[in-house]
C-alpha cells in the first residue's frame, strides 16, 4: 500500500534485515515504508514457485538455533525485540552435520546442536589439540561480536590450535556459510560464525523459509508498516550531505527523514553516485533435486548438512573455471527432527559449490543452459564421494521428480547483489554509516551473517541510528 510520499524512514530492500528493521521501527511509532524491486520478500533468503512446487532460496538452515528456555542468545534477542513468540518460527533441530575431508571424507568431524559432540570429536581425532580447541571455544565465548575487525581468523586460530588440518576443517563450514573474503575471514566474523554453527546450531521450519517470511510480514503489517513491492530505488538524491529524496524506478520521488539500506554497501554507494569499497566476491552454484523418497533411502545418509573437501587444504576463492568441484555442501532438508510423524512430503537434495561469476556471465542462452546441464551431473558426481553409501546414479535419476539449478548470474539478476555474491562485499561496515549523514546500511555488509544475523543487523541499526536519535 502507499498512503503518501513522506516517511520517517525509507528502507531499501525487503530482505530479512530490512523487514526486521521495519518491524522494530514501526513498533516505536515511526512511519516506515519498505521499497522492494522484486515481487517476493526475503532477498537472499526467499522462495520461488516452479512446476507447482515451492523452492527455498538461500535457506539451508537457521543458524544460532538454541532449544527453548536458553537465555542470552541472538535468537532470543530477536524474538524479544520483534515481539515474536518462539513457536511462530516453528524451528526444528538438525539431526547432526559433518565436516568431511579427504578423497572420500576419510577424516570427519561430526557436530550437532550440542557443542560437546564437536569437542569430543576433536579430542578423538586430534587428541593433541583438545586443550587448544577448548581454549579457542572459550576465547570465542568471551569475544565481543563487534570485535576483531581486520584481524585474520587463521592467525587467531593458530595461537591456540597448531594442526593445519583441524584449522581447515573448522574454517570450512564458517567460510561456506559466511565467508566474503577469499581463504580467510575477520576474527569478529569468525567469532559470530563459530557461535552460530558450533556453540549454538541449526534449525529449520518444516515448511522452510516461507514460515519465517510470513511471520515477519505479518508482524510488520500489524505494526503499521507500509511496503511497496515491484518498486525499486533507482537513485538517492543528496543535498548538503544528506539524502533529500529517493528516486524510484518509475521516476517517482519519495522523501524520508532517514534511509536504511539492506542491499549492500557498494550497491548503496552506487545509488548515491559514488564508488563503494569492494574487492573479490565469492559466488556459488547450487543444484536442487526433488525426489520420490528421502535421500537417505538412496544412500545419502542421515546427516543434515555435509561440508566436504577432497584434500587436506581447503581453497576458498573464486575458481578459474565455472565451478570448483573440490569442495562443497550437501544439504538434506529431510534430515531435521520435525517430530514424530512429520517430514517433508518429498525428498530434497541440495548441493552447493564455489563458482565464478565471470565464467557464467554474458553467455549466450543456449550455452548457458548447456553448461548448467553439464555441471549439474558433475556436481552430483563430486558430492557422491562423501555420501555414506550412494545408490547407483541410475537409481537417483529414476527417483528424481524435478530439478533446478542457480548460478551467480541468477543471484545477481534476482537480488541485485554485485557479481551475484551471497555474502556481499569482503569489506564489512560494522558502524553501518555511509557518506550521507542520514543513510545507513544493514544486513550482510554491516557484518552480521546468516538468517538470525541479518535480522539482528536490522534491529541493531534501527536501534543505534534511528531510535536513539
Amino acid at each position: 500500500m502507499n498512503s503518501g510520499s513522506k516517511y520517517d524512514v525509507a528502507i531499501i530492500g525487503a530482505g530479512l534485515s530490512g523487514l526486521a528493521a521495519g518491524i522494530r521501527l514501526a513498533h516505536f511509532g515511526r512511519r516506515v515504508c519498505i521499497f522492494e524491486r522484486h515481487n517476493v520478500a526475503g532477498g537472499l533468503n526467499s522462495f520461488y514457485s516452479l512446476g507447482g512446487r515451492k523452492y527455498d532460496v538461500g535457506l539451508h538452515a537457521v543458524t544460532n538455533y538454541v532449544p527453548p528456555g536458553v537465555k542470552g542468545t541472538p535468537l532470543g534477542k530477536i524474538l524479544r525485540q520483534l515481539r515474536i513468540d518462539r513457536d511462530e518460527f516453528a524451528l526444528c533441530p538438525q539431526n547432526g552435520s559433518r565436516v568431511a575431508f579427504g578423497p572420500r571424507g576419510d577424516v570427519s568431524l561430526r557436530f550437532t546442536n550440542d557443542f560437546n559432540v564437536l569437542a569430543s570429536e576433536v579430542a578423538d581425532r586430534f587428541p593433541r589439540q583438545a586443550d587448544g580447541f577448548a581454549r579457542l571455544a572459550g576465547a570465542v565465548r568471551e569475544m565481543p561480536l563487534d570485535g576483531g575487525a581486520g584481524a585474520s581468523a587463521r592467525k587467531f586460530i593458530r595461537t591456540l590450535v597448531d594442526d593445519r588440518l583441524l584449522e581447515e576443517m573448522l574454517l570450512c563450514p564458517l567460510l561456506f556459510y559466511g565467508g566474503a573474503r577469499e581463504d580467510d575471514m575477520d576474527v569478529g566474523q569468525f567469532a559470530i560464525m563459530f557461535r552460530a554453527l558450533y556453540l549454538e546450531g541449526f534449525g529449520r521450519p518444516l515448511e522452510g523459509v516461507r514460515v519465517i517470511l510470513r511471520v515477519l510480514l505479518d508482524k510488520y503489517r500489524e505494526a503499521g508498516g507500509e511496503r511497496r513491492m515491484k518498486c525499486g530505488v533507482r537513485s538517492i538524491v543528496a543535498r548538503e550531505g544528506r539524502a533529500a529524496a529517493l528516486v524510484l524506478d518509475s521516476g517517482e520521488e519519495i522523501a524520508a527523514t532517514q534511509v536504511l539500506s539492506s542491499i549492500g554497501s557498494a550497491e548503496t554507494a552506487a545509488l548515491m553516485g559514488a564508488p563503494g569499497v569492494d574487492g573479490p566476491r565469492i559466488g556459488y552454484v547450487e543444484t536442487i533435486s526433488v525426489l520420490d523418497r528421502p535421500p537417505s533411502a538412496l544412500g545419502w545418509g542421515d546427516d543434515t548438512i555435509v561440508f566436504f573437501n577432497d584434500s587436506e587444504r581447503f581453497v576458498y576463492r573464486n575458481p578459474p573455471g565455472q565451478v570448483d568441484l573440490r569442495s562443497g555442501i550437501i544439504c538434506i532438508p529431510n534430515n531435521f527432527d520435525y517430530g514424530r510423524g512429520r517430514n517433508l512430503s518429498e525428498g530434497v537434495l541440495r548441493i552447493t559449490c564455489l563458482a565464478s561469476y565471470d565464467a557464467w556471465a554474458n553467455l549466450p542462452e543456449a550455452a548457458y543452459r548447456g553448461d548448467k546441464r553439464r555441471w549439474f551431473g558433475a556436481i552430483h558426481g563430486s558430492a557422491r564421494r562423501f555420501a555414506p553409501a550412494p545408490s547407483p546414479e541410475e537409481a537417483l535419476a529414476a527417483a528424481t521428480l524435478a530439478t533446478d539449478m542457480f548460478t551467480p548470474t541468477t543471484v545477481a539478476h534476482y537480488t541485485g547483489h554485485l557479481r551475484g555474491a551471497i555474502y556481499g562485499s569482503p569489506v564489512k561496515n560494522p558502524a553501518g554509516t555511509t557518506s550521507l549523514a542520514n543513510v545507513y546500511v544493514c544486513g550482510t555488509d554491516q557484518g552480521m551473517l546468516g538468517i538470525v544475523g541479518a535480522m539482528m543487523s536490522g534491529i541493531t541499526m534501527a536501534n543505534r541510528h534511528i531510535l536513539k536519535s
